[in-house]
């Protein structure tokens, strides 16, 4: 058994609907993946190759709370579904790659926008805008066994009551058993590795005080309080 120098950092994780909790090894973020928000946010809708950028994984935040950071003036939500595997590998097929998901959540993608829009002038990379501290609020995750596989149905965020965004899973650019299969050719994916699928348009500020609610169908909603 390895003996460690220092105290192990605590494994993250997101709790499950019933009870236990789902331990969380990396985070896989797909870019511009409803046609709509790629224009909005002046990109080709075309289907290019998708491509991926990584959140830490304890920036998933579960406690309904995210705080506002002191860096940025111009935080936007992009409402996701998230997709959790409980297997994994190397090339694997688009026919197979739904016999490796756990489970679905609902979560948002928080983003600081003058931040990644600084990065992308740049030319750095978008971890200060994408991957900073509670940037990733998720509600509970639900067994494939309880609600199916997710590849249509209304996916929406609500604002202080009013919609923001709106969308249905269908819309999706690249579906999740491609997501799946493409990250596999690139990644040995692994138990505990989540996908989080891409926003539809609407994206915006958030300001403190602000209540967003995730609305996704076939799951239980999200709400999350700005502070």
């Amino acid at each position: 058994m390895t003996e460690f120098v220092i105290t192990p950092p605590p494994i993250a994780s997101i709790p499950v609907v019933r009870g236990g909790a789902f331990p969380v090894r990396r985070v896989y973020c797909i870019g511009r993946n409803y046609a709509a928000h790629a224009i909005e946010m002046g990109h080709d809708p075309d289907r290019d190759p998708p491509f991926f950028f990584q959140k830490n994984p304890n920036n998933l935040d579960a406690t309904g709370i995210f705080p506002y950071p002191a860096q940025s003036s111009d935080v936007h939500h992009e409402v996701e579904l998230l997709v959790a595997l409980k297997s994994g590998g190397t090339n694997i097929t688009v026919e197979d790659a739904l016999d490796h998901v756990w489970g679905y959540a609902p979560a948002l993608d928080m983003t600081q926008r003058d931040l990644q829009g600084l990065a992308k002038k740049m030319g750095r990379p978008w971890e200060i805008g994408k991957a900073f501290e509670h940037s990733a609020p998720v509600g509970p995750l639900q067994p494939v066994a309880d609600t199916g596989h997710l590849d249509s149905g209304k996916i929406e965020l609500l604002v202080n009551g009013e919609v923001r965004q709106t969308g249905d899973m269908n819309q999706m650019i690249w579906k999740v058993p491609e997501m799946i299969s493409y990250l596999s050719e690139n990644f040995e994916l692994a138990p505990g590795d989540v996908i989080m699928s891409g926003t539809p348009s609407g994206v915006g500020p958030v300001a403190r005080g602000d209540t967003m609610v995730v609305t996704i169908e076939g799951l239980a909603d999200l709400t999350v309080k700005v502070v």
